[in-house]
C-alpha cells in the first residue's frame, strides 16, 4: 500500500478535478471534521446516485404532483393527490410492507366528503390500525400519512389533517345594508303615528377576505302594525360587522290624551300624541336614520307625526288650518350602487337617475273622536301612505299610521354587495339575485343568505 502525505491538493488547470478510480472503487475520507463545498457553493449527488448515513429517510415522502383520478397501487415513500371530482377512487396499499414503509394521500379537489366520492384504502392483506378491513377517507380537504409498524397494528396514521390550507384573497366591496321598517299604530278612535324606516348604512372600500368568510347575511323583516299600542320595531339587517337597526314603531294614543313616546330605532317612529322616536339608535357614523315627527292634540285636533326616513326627519303633525292632519314620512336616501344595471328598477323606488330610494318613513294619520282625520304622504323609499299602508317589501320602508284599524306593517330590508368581477376569487357566491354592470358584479340579498368571497 502506498501512502502520500500532503497538506493541500490544488487543481492546477481546467474546471473539474476527479478523485477516485471510477466504477468499483471506493474513496474514504477519514477525519474528525470533513467540510464539503464552500460558502455560496453547492454539493450534489450524481444523477441516479443514492445516499446513506445522512439521517434516517424512513419518514420522508416524495409527492407525485400528477393527481390520481382512477384506481392505483401506492408505493412506499410516495405521496399522492387523489382527485375524486369524477367519482370514488380505490387505492391499494403496498403489498408485503416492511416496518417503516410510509405512504401519504391528500384530497385534491375537496370532494372526499361528497356522497360516492370517498377514497377507499384497500389494505392488500395488511391490517389498518389493527383492523382486518379496508378504510375510507371521507373528510373534505383531508391529508393523511400512514406508516407500516408491524403485523399487529399494520398501517397506522401518524398525521391526519382535515384543515384545508388555502391562500387568502382579499378585495374591496361596496355595500348597502337596510334594516326592516317599523310597523305603525292605529288607535281605536284616534290617529296613529307612522313607522320609522329601517337603518340605512352604505360604504365603499370595505375589505373582505377568503380566510374570513363566508359571511352570513341577515335581511331584517318589517315590524307588525298594531291597534292602540305602539307599532312593532323592524328587525336588524346584518352583513359582516355592519348592522343596520330596525325602524322604530309608530306611536299610539289610546284615548286621545298624551301617549307614550314613539319607539326609537334606525329611524324613529312618529308619535300620535307626544315625542317622536329617536333615529340613529344605536348611534353610528354616518347616521343610519333620523327622528320621527312629534304629535300634538288640542281642542279636538290630533295631529300625528310621520316616521323618520334615512335622509330626513318625519314631519310633525301639521298646524292648522287643516285639522287632524297626519305628518309625512321622512324621505329615504338614494344609492347609485346599481349603476346602470338594467335590472335595478326591480329594487327600491325611483330616484335621481340612475339612483334608487330606500328607507323612507311611513306617513301618519291624524284624527280625533268624531273627526276622521287625514293621512300624510309616505316618504320616498318605500314608506307607507296613505292610511294603514304597508311599507314596501325589501326597501326598509316604515308603515303608515291608521285610525279605527291597526296600522300597516313595515317593509322588509335588503342587503346589496357590489364587487369588481375581476377581484373576486373563483368561488365567490351569494345573493338571491346577481346583476352585472360593466366590470362589476352586484349581489342582491332579499332574504337571509351567505356571501362567500
Amino acid at each position: 500500500m502506498s501512502t502520500i502525505k500532503v497538506n493541500k491538493l490544488e487543481q492546477r488547470s481546467g474546471c473539474t478535478a476527479t478523485v477516485g478510480g471510477g466504477a468499483g472503487k471506493t474513496v474514504t475520507v477519514d477525519a474528525t471534521t470533513v467540510t464539503l463545498g464552500r460558502c455560496g457553493g453547492s454539493v450534489s449527488l450524481a444523477s441516479g446516485a443514492t445516499q446513506s448515513g445522512f439521517g434516517d429517510p424512513a419518514s420522508a415522502v416524495l409527492f407525485c404532483t400528477t393527481a390520481k383520478t382512477s384506481p392505483f397501487t401506492a408505493a412506499s415513500k410516495v405521496g399522492y393527490f387523489v382527485n375524486t371530482t369524477g367519482g370514488a377512487v380505490t387505492v391499494t396499499l403496498p403489498s408485503s410492507p416492511s416496518a417503516g414503509d410510509i405512504v401519504a394521500f391528500k384530497d385534491y379537489g375537496g370532494t372526499w366528503n361528497v356522497a360516492c366520492k370517498a377514497v377507499t384504502l384497500n389494505r392488500n392483506g395488511s391490517k389498518i390500525n389493527g383492523a382486518c378491513g379496508d378504510a375510507n377517507l371521507n373528510t373534505k380537504n383531508q391529508s393523511i400519512n400512514l406508516i407500516y409498524v408491524d403485523g399487529t397494528k399494520g398501517w397506522q396514521d401518524i398525521q391526519d389533517s382535515t384543515a384545508g390550507v388555502t391562500g387568502n384573497i382579499t378585495y374591496n366591496v361596496e355595500y348597502l345594508v337596510v334594516a326592516g321598517g317599523a310597523g305603525a299604530a292605529g288607535p281605536s278612535n284616534y290617529g296613529g303615528g307612522g313607522g320609522g324606516a329601517g337603518g340605512y348604512r352604505t360604504a365603499t372600500g370595505f375589505s373582505v377576505g377568503t380566510n374570513c368568510g363566508p359571511y352570513p347575511v341577515t335581511v331584517g323583516a318589517g315590524g307588525a302594525g298594531v291597534g292602540c299600542a305602539n307599532g312593532t320595531n323592524g328587525v336588524n339587517s346584518v352583513f359582516s360587522t355592519i348592522t343596520s337597526a330596525g325602524g322604530g314603531g309608530g306611536g299610539g294614543s289610546p284615548n286621545g290624551t298624551a301617549g307614550q313616546p314613539a319607539n326609537s330605532g334606525g329611524s324613529g317612529g312618529g308619535a300620535a300624541y307626544g315625542t317622536g322616536g329617536c333615529g340613529n339608535t344605536p348611534s353610528v357614523s354616518p347616521p343610519q336614520g333620523n327622528n320621527g315627527g312629534d304629535g300634538t292634540a288640542l281642542s279636538g285636533n290630533l295631529r300625528s307625526g310621520g316616521g323618520g326616513g334615512a335622509a330626513a326627519v318625519g314631519q310633525s303633525g301639521p298646524c292648522r288650518p287643516v285639522p287632524n292632519q297626519g305628518g309625512d314620512g321622512g324621505i329615504g336616501a338614494t344609492t347609485a350602487i346599481f349603476g346602470s344595471a338594467p335590472q335595478a328598477p326591480s329594487y327600491g323606488t325611483p330616484g335621481p337617475a340612475p339612483g334608487r330610494y330606500f328607507a323612507g318613513g311611513g306617513s301618519a294619520r291624524g284624527g280625533f273622536s268624531g273627526n276622521g282625520g287625514y293621512s300624510g304622504a309616505g316618504g320616498a323609499g318605500g314608506g307607507g301612505g296613505p292610511s294603514g299602508t304597508n311599507g314596501t317589501t325589501n326597501t326598509g320602508g316604515g308603515a303608515a299610521g291608521n285610525r279605527l284599524s291597526a296600522g300597516g306593517a313595515g317593509g322588509s330590508g335588503i342587503v346589496i354587495i357590489k364587487h369588481a368581477t375581476a377581484d373576486a376569487s373563483p368561488s365567490v357566491s351569494g345573493g338571491n339575485a346577481v346583476l352585472t354592470c360593466g366590470s362589476d358584479t352586484i349581489r342582491v340579498f332579499t332574504a337571509d343568505g351567505t356571501f362567500v368571497p
